[in-house]
């Protein structure tokens, strides 16, 4: 610490020239343009080098760079990595301002800039695209802000090329180039973003506070208070009546006689292929890591429980925690059924977070266990070795799909991405000030979606070409699906797609027309990147391999694009007084620690056991409790433990005890006192950036739930989907009364099968005393009852036909069934009986 200084300096006291970071641009119908601009002074009295890690959303397309100095704009060019280095290097030597700008990972970048002048300011910006999309009416957009410590396995293996925290590994070796120091970083961010849909919009942010004023062109967005932390992802959610209707589902660039490029959407309406699925078979991994101490494990649990609460009875489930070492719940997958619920509820709630992010062997395990099936991933991790990851699970699965939640502030988004676009599954990110049990919702009717797959895209009328991606992915119900590619003749004509649908046949045609002039132009480079991307994924070795890097190159060079084998660069020539002499000095910008990650706090100590927790460990193997018991019960919880501060699942499970911990798996360290401190009683260093705490978001969050009676209720499902019996007679008929009587005390909370949250489990309800109405015999009033409750909560005209059908037996429920407001008075009778 250095309080007693002005400024910001290094940990070795040097002071950094990093003032802050500017973000702005415009969200456009299709697309966003956004300007990152880092404003550094050199308040030294030589010349220095700034050398800064920073992140970009890993779909970004970088269009620009450029570096402002004594009132002098000048723009980069693209050149091959190795020679734009040079380029640099020879300017700095001599004396020239210089800035270079690297990809290190698909979301990773380094600025460099040299012969930062005494006294002077020095603006570098950096402009990137990036395609926005719409589902269920809501546009998000995220934009990372810190290149968060990351796990990084192997044993040290080569020299280092640059000065990050971690040094290169066997099994990570740029690992120099991706770990900046975490630091007392008190550059902060501030924000100037144009939302211009075409239409009025709403305008929120988990993540921050922000000030919203309307103009002509759309509405202004900036962060409340400027200059905040660069500690978590800057979140926007932009919602509107009806989205969609900006975005066409054709877009086109060309000019003159030269190709055009084209980018089709298609949001796939499948609800008419949805039949009853085979038994799914599901592995859930999650993260119990070290950095799972803060937030993100009470979180993690809750969200598991969740899922399993959306399970089938016949489904099979098993669950693998993980750290250093990983944990069965089983030793093989279990049958889903009420008995098997109540025993991972407990051993989930006994987890706790201590280690490293050893994610590889648990991902290896889940798939090998299930290489058809659903593996379904929470983390909160940065890992180094995101290739060798997915590699292996690659390797290992037949057809099975990858849904990943990456919760709290910095996650590996490339990898649970690539994850999910490699084997047709999806991931959701969970933000600070998000509900977590919102997205589980959305991502396990995903996982369960119709869809159609091995789909073939055949052009009529019109000719297409260099398709991106090459390969073209699933399409699932509701999801935007894109392609792009380019087109040599204008015309008009169709797109065919053909595919699966389990054993059916699909087909879908799309009417489209290829203009003789269109403006466009950022369809050219998104295109072009995506077709980077898709030949980046591609397997191939030797000459093969060689020639493909050759024409990423070309391809990178002809559109201006950052990849892994092209950089921009910028050289400002000076002359006189401005020309330095000799090497500057390098000065490396530390980054933030990131928001809600318990691990990090102010001692030494504590510092000391984050980079412990963050070291590889030196073993023979993964260490796996294969088959262990499960862990001492705990209260059997319809209920998770009560959420500390800032948890977003405080409220959904009130009534348990907090269980006592599992005993550390075999062969691993039991928590640091220290460290188990820090996550209990978190103390946060000040800083003269100005951390803002916006209570409203916290009251909003609080207020979203619904009350606790509807939360016992729905903590109290069974896993057949029903609820204990109630009353006298058989037990169909106490299940299907209690399960009507459950529902109905849900219905006068407003919870039905259309509610956000909570749809799922009444669905499954529904469906659950469906199947139990049959066998009641001459209940019939408890029949009425249950289906009766069962049409009130339900909606859709196949739900409400199929008990519309069940009910021709019951005289005088199909006629009541006409009327609602009768038939809610005729069940509120009948549940007084």
């Amino acid at each position: 610490m250095h309080d007693e200084k002005s400024g910001l300096y290094t940990r070795g006291g040097a002071q950094v020239p990093l003032q802050g970071v500017e973000v702005s641009g415009e969200l456009l119908g299709g697309h966003a343009r956004v300007r990152v601009s880092q404003r550094y002074r050199n308040t030294e009295r030589v010349p220095v080098e700034a050398v800064y890690v920073f992140p970009l959303p890993s779909e970004a397309t970088l269009t620009a760079f450029s570096l402002t100095c004594a009132g002098r704009r000048v723009q980069a060019v693209i050149q091959e990595r190795d020679k734009a280095f040079q380029t640099y290097d020879d300017a700095v030597t001599a004396g020239h301002g210089a800035a270079l700008l690297d990809q290190e990972r698909p979301n990773v970048f380094t600025a460099q800039v040299g012969n930062l002048l005494p006294d002077e300011e020095t603006l570098v910006e950096v402009e990137f695209l990036q395609a926005i999309q719409v589902e269920e009416g809501c546009v998000r957009w995220a934009l990372p802000t810190l290149v968060a410590p990351r796990y990084i396995p192997g044993t040290p293996s080569g020299d280092r090329t640059t000065h990050g925290h971690a040094g290169p590994t066997d099994r990570v070796p740029d690992a120099d180039r991706i770990t900046p120091p975490v630091g007392d970083a008190r550059y902060g961010l501030t924000l100037d973003l144009l939302v211009a849909l075409g239409r009025e919009v709403v305008v929120e942010s988990p993540s921050h506070a922000i000030a919203l004023g309307r103009e002509p062109g759309g509405l202004r967005v900036r962060l409340a208070r400027p200059h905040v932390a660069l500690d978590r992802d800057l979140v926007l959610s932009i919602r509107g009546a009806d989205l969609d209707v900006p975005f066409t589902p054709l877009v086109t660039h060309r000019r003159g006689e030269e190709p055009g490029t084209f980018a089709l959407t298609v949001v796939p309406d499948l609800l008419g292929l949805a039949h009853a699925g085979k038994r799914q078979e599901v592995v859930f991994v999650v993260d119990v890591s070290g950095s799972m101490g803060g937030d993100s494990l009470p979180q993690a649990q809750g969200a598991l429980r969740l899922c399993l609460r959306h399970l089938r009875e016949g489904d099979r489930f098993n669950v693998i925690a993980f750290s250093n070492t990983f944990t069965l719940f089983a030793p093989e997958p279990v049958v889903f059924t009420q008995q098997t619920l109540e025993r991972a509820d407990r051993w989930v709630a006994a987890l706790h977070a201590n280690g490293g992010t050893e994610l590889l062997e648990p991902l290896r395990a889940a798939t090998r266990a299930m290489p058809d099936g659903v593996v379904v991933l929470l983390t909160d991790g940065q890992v180094g070795n995101e290739s060798e990851i997915l590699q292996a699970v690659l390797a290992e699965r037949r057809t099975a799909r990858m849904y990943s939640f990456g919760i709290g502030t910095n996650v590996s988004d490339v990898l649970l991405k690539d994850l999910a676009r490699q084997t047709g599954g999806a991931v959701e990110f969970i933000h600070p000030g998000e509900r977590i049990d919102d997205k589980v919702v959305a991502q396990f009717s995903r996982a369960l979606a119709p869809r159609v797959t091995d789909v073939e895209v055949r052009f009529e009328g019109v000719e297409a070409q260099e398709l991106a991606p090459a390969e073209p992915p699933p399409l699932v119900d509701g999801t935007p699906w894109s392609l792009m590619g380019r087109y040599a003749t204008p015309g008009t004509g169709r797109v065919v797609l053909k595919g699966r649908t389990g054993a059916e046949t699909f087909s879908l045609t799309i009417p489209v027309t290829f203009p003789a002039t269109g403006e466009r132009p950022a369809v050219e480079k998104l295109w072009a990147a995506e077709r980077i991307r898709s030949w980046q994924g591609a397997a191939l070795v030797g000459r093969r391999a060689e020639s493909l890097q050759t024409r990423i190159v070309q391809l990178a060079l002809a559109h201006g694009l950052v990849t892994p084998h092209t950089s921009f660069v910028v050289v400002e020539e000076r002359t006189g007084e401005r020309r330095a002499s000799g090497q500057p000095q390098t000065r490396v910008i530390p980054v933030s620690a990131p928001a809600g990650w318990a691990m990090f706090g102010a001692s030494a100590a504590e510092k000391e056991m984050v980079e412990t927790a963050l070291a590889p460990k030196r073993r023979g193997g993964p260490m796996v409790s294969a088959g262990a018991p499960p862990p001492p019960p705990a209260p059997a919880p319809a209920s998770a433990p009560a959420k500390a501060k800032g948890s977003l699942l405080g409220g959904m499970f009130k009534k348990s005890a907090a269980p006592m911990p599992p005993p550390a798996p075999p062969g691993a360290a039991a928590p640091a006192p220290a460290l188990e401190q820090t996550k209990n009683a978190r103390s946060r260093r000040e800083s003269s950036v100005d951390r803002v705490k916006d209570e409203a978001f916290e009251a909003e969050v609080a207020e979203g739930g619904m009350g606790a009676s509807g939360v016992d209720l729905l903590g109290q499902q069974l896993a057949s989907g029903l609820w204990a019996g109630q009353g006298v007679g058989p037990e169909p008929v106490r299940q299907a009364r209690g399960t009507a009587l459950a529902l109905l005390e849900l219905l006068r909370q407003g919870i039905t099968s259309t509610h956000a949250l909570h749809g799922a489990q009444v669905k499954k309800a529904v469906e659950a005393l469906l199947a139990l109405v049959p066998t009641l015999g001459g209940a019939s009033e408890v029949a009425e009852l249950a289906l009766g409750v069962a049409w009130l909560v339900s909606s859709g005209p196949r739900t409400r036909g199929r008990i519309t059908q069940a009910a021709q037996p019951l005289a005088g429920l199909p006629s009541r069934l006409e009327n609602e407001d009768t038939l809610r008075q005729h069940v509120e009778g009948l549940a007084t009986r």
